[in-house]
């Protein structure tokens, strides 16, 4: 159960629908002595249209909910949903498949492919599919991540940063119905890491985009509508409205 430390009207106004929740979600690694127990019976909704960060100290599971949500990881129990769709009860091409048509992931390592260029490397979900990326879309998510220039470069040929934003932009082109980011900003510099939450914002704002973040950094939660605190595997506060200063607090709390 989760206690609302600060509670103001969202940015957005969610539908009501829900884009993915998670019920009674535990994940163990490990046995004997050895047992980690990454998350300890987390339950909760993400609403479409809302942008949430989840944030807590290390180790608290942040990484793993975000992964198992996403279908990247399994469950040890429990039961994860995109919209209506119970992702522990899908084979793994149908799992595959539900990934690449509905769910976009920004991770912190990039995963690009190192023999393709960035351009390809953006849209190759979608070529992988059969299907192109909204030119308009595709021109302004470029522009925003100042890729342009950018876009005949192989990973080797690109700055950590650079390689970010390609990661960045593959999964927000195909315009998603929900969008995981894995400490998006953690290899940008401050002027970059801004642009690009200031972007994550207004796909939330303007095109109902659902993203869900894991970060360390307060000044990137405070862009979300919501933030949701782990601890020890737990969904234990979440706070609506967040601001950088009011985050900072509570994680000091947490960890005091």
């Amino acid at each position: 159960m989760t206690q609302t430390v600060h509670d103001q009207p969202s940015a957005t106004q969610p539908s009501g629908a829900i884009a993915a929740r998670a019920i009674g979600a535990v994940k163990v690694y490990g046995e004997g002595a050895a047992t980690v127990r990454a998350l300890d019976g987390v339950s909760l909704q993400f609403p479409e249209g809302e942008f949430t960060a989840i944030m807590g100290p290390s180790g608290s599971g942040k990484s793993t909910l975000l992964h198992c949500l996403a279908g990247l990881d399994e469950l040890t129990e429990g039961r994860t949903f995109i919209g209506e769709v119970d992702l522990t009860t899908l084979k793994d091409k149908e799992l595959t498949l539900l990934r690449r048509e509905k769910i976009g992931f920004i991770f912190q390592a990039f995963n690009l492919i190192p023999t393709l260029n960035a351009n390809e490397n953006i849209t190759l979900p979608q070529a992988i599919a059969g299907t192109k990326p909204d030119s308009e879309w595709y021109e302004q998510v470029i522009e925003t991540l100042g890729l342009a220039d950018r876009l005949r470069h192989r990973p080797s040929e690109l700055s950590g940063g650079q390689q970010q934003r390609v990661a960045a932009a593959r999964a927000l082109v195909a315009r998603p119905e929900i969008v995981f980011a894995d400490e998006p900003s953690g290899n940008l510099d401050s002027k970059s890491g801004s642009e690009l939450l200031g972007f994550m914002r207004m796909a939330v704002t303007d095109l109902k985009q659902t993203i869900v973040m894991v970060t360390h950094n307060p000044l990137d939660a405070a862009y979300a509508d919501r933030v949701v605190f782990l601890a020890d595997g737990r969904a234990v506060d979440e706070m609506h409205g967040p601001t950088a200063e009011r985050v900072l607090d509570h994680l000091k709390k947490m960890e005091g």
